[in-house]
């Protein structure tokens, strides 16, 4: 088993991760870029994108066969070379992803509308359903792809992968990312 060369934030590092940013994982043109509602504490630690222990992305990715194994959040990087990339709705690092504002969401969601027409991933997957609600002023959207667009980028809203996201366990959110990526693969 590869062990990870990041160190566990201490307390006082998680503290002082409150208001953080961290930078976009991104690269002009991607298969798909996935969009998480904001860093946690443990990201704005770390650096890392989904970096809490119990965040489901990292496995969802691998299980829906996104990934050739199992990442950690300290191989980010690699994801570039898949066609992958993440950047969150809001930048703020925060305990919960329900310390933010509507107001920071819609804000973060005309700012995701710009780097995406600068990017032009194929696809932009927003990993949470509250926050791509009150982010693009969509109070019915559900999981899945949308009909709606971002020039030519398709838009699919997928679960929230945070380990507080009781309402999917890692099957059924690997199921809901394994459906992107096979409308994504390449004929």
């Amino acid at each position: 088993m590869r062990r990870s060369t990041a160190h566990r934030p201490t307390p006082a590092d998680l503290a002082a991760a409150e208001g953080k940013t961290i930078p976009d994982l991104l690269a002009p043109d991607l298969r798909v870029l996935f969009c998480g509602i904001n860093p946690g504490l443990w990201s704005g630690a770390t650096g890392h994108h989904f970096a809490r222990p119990g965040n489901r992305f990292w496995p969802a990715l691998f299980r829906s066969g996104f990934t050739p194994r199992l990442f950690r959040p300290d191989e980010q990087e690699e994801l570039l070379t898949l066609g992958l990339g993440i950047t969150n709705v809001a930048a703020r690092t925060t305990a919960k992803a329900d310390q933010l504002t509507s107001r920071e969401l819609r804000e973060g969601g005309r700012a995701l509308v710009d780097r995406v027409a600068r990017n032009r991933p194929k696809v932009l997957a927003v990993l949470g359903l509250g926050a791509y609600r009150t982010a693009f002023g969509r109070p019915k959207t559900t999981v899945g792809r949308r009909s709606e667009t971002l020039g030519d980028t398709e838009v699919w809203v997928l679960p929230n992968p945070s380990g507080l996201n009781a309402h999917y366990t890692l099957d059924a959110l690997a199921d809901e990312f394994r459906k992107l990526r096979e409308a994504t693969e390449p004929e």
